[in-house]
C-alpha cells in the first residue's frame, strides 16, 4: 500500500471534491482520482440552484431517495453552506432573486411561506404554471465553483490526478480509505445495478439582460428554466432515464430554448454558446454507506439524482464523520 497517503477520493465531480476538500482540511493526506477534469464532468454542466429540489410538492419526490429527516439534514446543510459561500469572492455563488414555479400542486401551502425571501407571485408571472412563488436563494456558477473547489483542496495540501482507477480493488491497494464518488461511473465500479443515469441537456446562450431566475421543478422529462451567471444564461432542460449519450441532441435545444423564450421573449434571440449534456447518478436511495475491501475501508457516497450540488457538503460531512471513527474492530475468534 503507497505511504504517505490517508484517504483516496475517486472521481471529481461535485460530491467528489467537497468530500476530498472536508478530509483535507480535517488534516486527512488526501488524493484525488478521477477520469475526467473538474471541467468535464456532470457537475460543471448542472444548473446548480440550491433549495429549488427541497421545496415544490417536492419533498415527496425528494424523500424517495433517501429517509426524509436524513434528505433535509443533507439540504438544510448545504443550504447554510451555500449561503456563507455567496459572501466569498471567487467562489461562483451568490444569493439570487427569482421564481419558483411547478406544473403540479396547490399556489399556497403552509411550507412556502418558510422559505428564504418567499412571495407570492402575479397572475402574470406565474407564466402558465399553477404554482409560482418568488424567492432568494444560492445559485452557484459550477465552472467557476469546481474551480474554487480544487484551489480549496489543493491549498488544504490535497493532490488532483486525472488518472482513473480500474476497479475498487486497485483502489483499496492504494490507500487504507476510499471514498467511491464515481457518480454513474458507479454502476460499473462498484457493481450497482439499482444505479441508472438521468441524462439532462442544458443551453448556453449570451444574456440578454437577465436578472432573475426562473426554476421550474415538476416531474417528467423536460421542464423550463434559465438561470443567470453574470453574461451567460443557462436554459433547461431534459431528464431522460437511462440514456447514456452525452452527444448534444439538436431537437433538444431547439425544444429548450423555444420553452424558455415563451416564458421570456428576449432569451429567442440570444446568441447560443453553448450545448452539453450530463448524467445525473439516481437510484433508489442515495448511497453513503462504508464496506470493506481486503484490508481497506471504502465508503459509498453517490447516486445523489438531480441534487449532487446541494447536498454535496451535507454528505461530505457525513464521510469525513464516517472516516474520523475508529474502524470496527473484527470479532474475537473463541
Amino acid at each position: 500500500m503507497a505511504q504517505g497517503i490517508d484517504v483516496l477520493v475517486l472521481g471529481a465531480g461535485v460530491a467528489g471534491l467537497t468530500t476530498a476538500v472536508c478530509l483535507a482540511e480535517a488534516g486527512c493526506r488526501v488524493r484525488v482520482r478521477t477520469g475526467e477534469a473538474p471541467r468535464d464532468t456532470t457537475s460543471a454542466v448542472a444548473g446548480a440552484i440550491i433549495g429549488g429540489p427541497l421545496f415544490a410538492d417536492p419533498v415527496e419526490a425528494a424523500a424517495k431517495w433517501q429517509p426524509l429527516d436524513t434528505n433535509l439534514a443533507w439540504h438544510r446543510a448545504g443550504l447554510a453552506e451555500f449561503g456563507a459561500l455567496a459572501a466569498v469572492p471567487g467562489a461562483g455563488v451568490r444569493i439570487a432573486r427569482g421564481r419558483m414555479v411547478s406544473r403540479l400542486g396547490a399556489d399556497d401551502q403552509p411550507w412556502m411561506h418558510g422559505l428564504p425571501g418567499y412571495a407570492p407571485c402575479t397572475a402574470q408571472e406565474h407564466a402558465g404554471f399553477p404554482v409560482a412563488f418568488q424567492m432568494s436563494v444560492p445559485l452557484v456558477d459550477m465552472p467557476r465553483y469546481l474551480g474554487y473547489l480544487t484551489d480549496r483542496l489543493l491549498a488544504a495540501g490535497g493532490e488532483l490526478l486525472v488518472t482513473p482507477v480500474g476497479s475498487l480493488d486497485e483502489a483499496a491497494a492504494e490507500a487504507p480509505v476510499v471514498v467511491n464518488c464515481t457518480g454513474a461511473g458507479a454502476r460499473a465500479l462498484a457493481g450497482d445495478p439499482t444505479l441508472f443515469p438521468v441524462r439532462g441537456q442544458h443551453v448556453v446562450v449570451e444574456n440578454p439582460g437577465l436578472e432573475e431566475f426562473f426554476f421550474e421543478r415538476s416531474p417528467g422529462a423536460t421542464s423550463t428554466s434559465f438561470l443567470p451567471h453574470g453574461d451567460r444564461l443557462l436554459l433547461g432542460g431534459t431528464a431522460d432515464r437511462d440514456v447514456w449519450s452525452r452527444t448534444p441532441d439538436p431537437a433538444q435545444t431547439e425544444q429548450i430554448v423555444r420553452r424558455c423564450a415563451e416564458v421570456e421573449p428576449r432569451i429567442a434571440g440570444a446568441r447560443i454558446l453553448g450545448v452539453h449534456a450530463g448524467l445525473r447518478a439516481t437510484r433508489p436511495q442515495t448511497r453513503l454507506e462504508e464496506e470493506r475491501r481486503g484490508g481497506a475501508r471504502v465508503i459509498h457516497n453517490y447516486g445523489h439524482g438531480s441534487v449532487a450540488v446541494a447536498m454535496s457538503w451535507g454528505c461530505a460531512r457525513d464521510v469525513q464523520r464516517l472516516v474520523e471513527q475508529a474502524p470496527a474492530r473484527p470479532a474475537a475468534v473463541s
